[in-house]
């Protein structure tokens, strides 16, 4: 653990704290016969980026990935099931995050909302160039899971 000091909002006081890794989801939503969907980021990292982001306090990691879903895509998602959890503390240059990804399915037409300027429809086979953060790695498990043995 890494501890830190950091000064309380209210009173100025300093105290001591910890720096623990934040806790975020990714979501990899299936669109039948469109592929998954992509976002292209606003914000820096940029790039092409599976829908994603933090979890809120009080939030359960299934609550974050069908509310970060509607934000970024604008989509209703029903989630199937968790493909993995991936900690690499270098997957998001920002800081230390630990991502827990989920597989969902949806209908309807995405729309770029939040931080997404541009929603894509991507398979294996035509995967973007600049993928943002560990994305390229996560796409690769989970279409090796989609293999048939």
């Amino acid at each position: 653990m890494v501890k830190k000091t950091i000064r309380c909002s209210k009173c100025g006081n300093e105290m001591g704290g910890y720096q623990n890794p934040l806790p975020t989801v990714d979501i990899i939503i299936e669109i039948a016969s469109k592929g998954i969907v992509l976002i292209k980021r606003k914000n820096p990292p940029f790039g092409w980026a599976l829908p994603g982001g933090f979890v809120d306090y009080g939030e359960s990691l299934e609550e974050a990935a069908i509310r970060e879903a509607k934000e970024e895509t604008d989509l209703d998602v029903k989630l199937d099931k968790q493909l993995h959890t991936y900690s690499d503390p270098e997957r998001d240059p920002r800081h230390h995050s630990i991502s827990t990804v989920y597989v969902a399915k949806a209908k309807g037409k995405p729309r770029a909302r939040d931080d997404a300027v541009e929603i894509g429809f991507f398979n294996e086979s035509n995967l973007p160039d600049e993928i943002a953060f560990d994305h390229r790695s996560i796409l690769k498990d989970y279409f090796n899971m989609k293999k048939p043995e």
